[in-house]
């Protein structure tokens, strides 16, 4: 059974964030890229996991990017994936992202994809439903679980006030969220064998963006505490109704 691993590039969480071209463009300069959490610490360690159990013979890594991108792809190697593939351009839109992976991953015939349930700088949670529709696979988000047994899977996800348990037949797309396994670092013998371990570069299929970014802009600054004495409940009920407007 082979698994393939969507990777995607982020910016670190303790990044400051900065925009140029009249708050058109990201500005990439002085910012540390880490893999995207739920990429690395779920969907990847979940794929090793499976893979060390028997379940799986192969965790491919892949992700759609420039070769600044190779850095980050050189971790998931050195986390315990098989070999990366790297197509080799750029965009912000998660439909020329899946339709890139789709391209390239129904030609090796995978029996299970896995990827984050989102990427921490968009958040736009689509990717994963995307690639399986285009894959023509079975696809199950959000999952907190994941177990194989033969050809199918059980998972867990989670629904509003409870949960879910699904069973589903491979091959199969599965986003990933936490809970479905525990963060991994990458030990010296791990960076070491990442450095000779096959990356792959694909020339991209270049599909056409359905989605363009007409500009980035900051959230507000936060507002100092107003603070209330406790025999004053109409004046927080007129703050709350007036200035905060939520109620």
């Amino acid at each position: 059974m082979k698994i393939l691993v969507c990777i995607s590039q982020v910016p670190d969480t303790t990044t400051k964030i900065a925009f140029s071209d009249n708050n058109t463009t990201f500005n990439t300069a002085g910012v540390t890229m880490i893999i995207n959490p739920y990429d690395e610490w779920y969907a990847l360690v979940r794929a090793l996991e499976l893979k060390e159990s028997g379940a799986a013979t192969a965790v491919h890594l892949i992700t759609v990017g420039k070769a600044d991108a190779e850095p980050v792809i050189r971790k998931a190697l050195a986390l315990g994936g098989d070999e990366a593939i790297r197509i080799d351009t750029e965009s912000h839109d998660p439909f020329v992202v899946a339709s890139e992976i789709a391209a390239y991953a129904r030609t090796e015939n995978y029996d299970l994809v896995l990827c984050g349930k989102e990427s921490i700088d968009y958040n736009n949670g689509v990717m994963g439903a995307m690639l399986a529709e285009m894959l023509d696979m079975n696809y199950v988000g959000f999952a907190t679980k994941l177990d194989l047994s033969g050809n199918t899977a059980t998972i867990n996800r989670e629904i509003e006030g409870g949960e879910e348990t699904d069973t589903a037949g491979l091959p199969l797309v599965v986003s990933c969220q936490k809970g479905m396994s525990e963060a991994r670092i990458p030990n010296m013998r791990g960076i070491m064998a990442a450095r000779t371990k096959p990356l792959k570069v694909v020339a991209a299929s270049g599909f056409a963006a359905v989605a363009t970014i007409v500009s980035y802009e900051m959230p507000p600054a936060k507002t100092g505490v107003k603070m209330f004495d406790a025999d004053n409940m109409d004046g927080l009920v007129a703050a709350l109704h007036n200035e905060a407007k939520v109620i």
